[in-house]
C-alpha cells in the first residue's frame, strides 16, 4: 500500500484555500453597503467611499434579536454625537437582513431612539473580508475596526461573543487616533485621554519616559 497520492500537494490551489483578510494598516476597498437607516426609516445604498475624509468605525455584532447585542448598540447610541464631533462616522454590521434590522429597532426597548446606520451583510462578504465571520453560525463575531480618513485600518478589537464591548473605550481610542493623525510627532501613553500629556518619541527620552511625563 502506498501513501504517495495522499501526501501529494500538486493539486492544491493555495490561493483558493487560504482566506484573505484585511488587517491593521491595510487599505479598505470601496465596498457596497446595504443599509437600514433608522433615522429616516428607509433602506439605502451606500459605499465606503461615502465616508472618505472622516474616521469610520465599523462595528460588527453577532445578530439581531439577541441578548448582549442590544446593550452594546444602546451604549454606542449614547456616544454617537461624540463620535461625530471627532471627525468620525459609525456603522453597525450583522449578517441579518435590513428588514430584520428595522423590526428589531421597532420592538427592542433598548433601541428606542437608535439612530446609527445598520448594514446588512447577508452574503457574508464584509464580515469575511474583515476576518470576523463565524462560518459555523453564519454570524459576525464582535469586531470593531477604526478606519482613518484615508481608508486605512488603524485599530482592531475582537471580543468573544458573551462579552459586550465598552463604548467609552472606543471613543477614547478614536480621540487618540485623531490626535496622533493631526499631530504626527506625538504618541499617546496608556489610558491616554484628551486632558493627559502625550509623548514626543526621541532617543533623548529612551529610558526616561517617567521624567518626560512628569515634566
Amino acid at each position: 500500500m502506498t501513501h504517495e497520492n495522499c501526501c501529494s500537494h500538486d493539486d492544491l490551489d493555495y490561493e483558493e484555500e487560504t482566506p484573505i483578510f484585511i488587517g491593521l494598516e491595510d487599505q479598505v476597498p470601496n465596498l457596497d453597503l446595504d443599509v437600514y437607516d433608522p433615522q429616516s426609516d428607509s433602506i439605502i445604498q451606500k459605499s465606503m467611499a461615502d465616508y472618505a475624509g472622516k474616521n469610520l468605525i465599523v462595528f460588527f455584532y453577532p445578530a439581531d434579536f439577541t441578548f448582549v447585542c442590544p446593550t452594546e448598540l444602546k451604549d454606542l447610541n449614547s456616544i454617537y454625537q461624540d463620535i461625530k464631533d471627532n471627525n468620525a462616522e459609525l456603522i453597525v454590521v450583522s449578517t441579518d437582513t435590513v428588514f430584520s434590522h428595522k423590526r428589531w429597532v421597532e420592538t427592542e426597548g433598548l433601541l428606542k431612539g437608535f439612530g446609527i446606520s445598520m448594514v446588512s451583510d447577508r452574503k457574508w462578504e464584509i464580515s469575511d473580508l474583515f476576518g470576523v465571520l463565524n462560518e459555523n453560525s453564519g454570524n459576525s463575531e464582535r469586531g470593531t475596526f477604526i478606519i482613518n480618513p484615508d481608508g486605512i485600518i488603524k485599530s482592531i478589537e475582537v471580543v468573544t461573543e458573551p462579552i459586550g464591548r465598552s463604548s467609552s473605550e472606543l471613543l477614547r481610542k478614536l480621540k487618540a487616533l485623531e490626535f496622533v493623525r493631526t499631530n504626527p510627532w506625538a504618541a499617546c501613553p496608556a489610558s491616554w485621554n484628551t486632558w493627559d500629556k502625550v509623548l514626543k518619541p526621541s532617543i533623548k527620552i529612551a529610558g526616561k519616559v517617567e521624567e518626560s511625563l512628569n515634566q
